[in-house]
């Protein structure tokens, strides 16, 4: 089940991410749930301990797929739950 919270950002980090997470197709929830499940799945002790190019890595990893049209934000959320089964 998922829930809402508010976090505040840099404008020009949002921006950033929200380029990034674009690019490999996931929504800027999805992928901060992806970095939030790592640390908290990890036995990390302090911030410097944080592989931060290993979570970079594994979103960009995997298959291509080209799409010639954006998928629609229904889609893109059945893709994804579908993926969670």
């Amino acid at each position: 089940m998922d829930a809402k919270i508010t976090l505040s950002f840099d404008k020009e980090v949002i921006g950033k991410a929200k380029k990034f997470a674009e690019a490999q197709n996931i929504s800027l929830s999805r992928m901060m749930e992806f970095l939030l499940r790592q640390i908290t799945s990890g036995n990390y002790t302090n911030l410097e301990n944080l592989p931060v190019s290993d979570w970079v890595n594994q979103l960009a990893e995997g298959e291509a797929h080209y799409m010639t049209k954006p998928a629609s934000r229904k889609a893109l959320k059945n893709e994804f739950l579908n993926s969670r089964k």
